[in-house]
């Protein structure tokens, strides 16, 4: 697990995001995100019901940050800290040279370039910081606007496909290719 330690956690910025730790005063933006129809509607997760639901899932990525299985980022806008959007990295190969992600953003905020600006950080993180050889992205099959976000970053389509998702795979030097 050599280069994989999220303690302290790693806060990541650009000119426009702050990528922080999640946080309990978090809890309702969590909620409005996890129970948001249209950013549920492809993925496959049961709806947040309750503010409880969400303390609980803050609760579960927290302890995942010592045991450093995985990374759980809140997107917020530089000068805020009001979390718009969330972007993970986890199911890490034992050997660091695999990594998945994962992201999602209220709607609002959607159509802005948030998450290719989030995305974009966190490949960046993955490769440099991690030693990551290979990210990889299930998609829903319907999902168009992942679907291009991930394009954009070279991310290939794979024939691999569990249900109605879709493996994206981008191997480190294709994304440094494009930077």
């Amino acid at each position: 697990m050599a280069n994989r330690n999220f303690s302290p956690f790693p806060v990541l910025k650009t000119v426009r995001l702050t990528l922080r730790q999640l946080v309990a005063t978090d809890e309702k933006e969590i909620f409005a995100l996890r129970s948001d129809e249209h950013v549920n509607k492809y993925l496959d997760r049961t709806p947040a019901q309750s503010i409880g639901d969400a303390k609980a899932f803050i609760e579960m990525i927290d302890k995942n940050i010592p045991a450093s299985n995985a990374v759980y980022w809140a997107i917020s806008l530089a000068g805020s800290a009001n979390l718009v959007g969330t972007i993970c990295l986890f199911d890490f190969a034992d050997d660091n040279s695999r990594a998945e992600i994962g992201y999602e953003l209220l709607p609002g905020f959607q159509g802005k370039g948030i998450m290719q600006e989030a995305v974009s950080t966190v490949i960046d993180f993955a490769i440099r910081h991690i030693g990551v050889k290979m990210i990889e992205a299930f998609t829903h099959a319907e999902n168009g606007y992942s679907t291009r976000l991930l394009e954009k970053f070279n991310f290939e389509k794979t024939e691999i496909a569990e249900g109605d998702f879709v493996l994206f795979q981008l191997a480190a030097q294709e994304f440094n290719e494009i930077k």
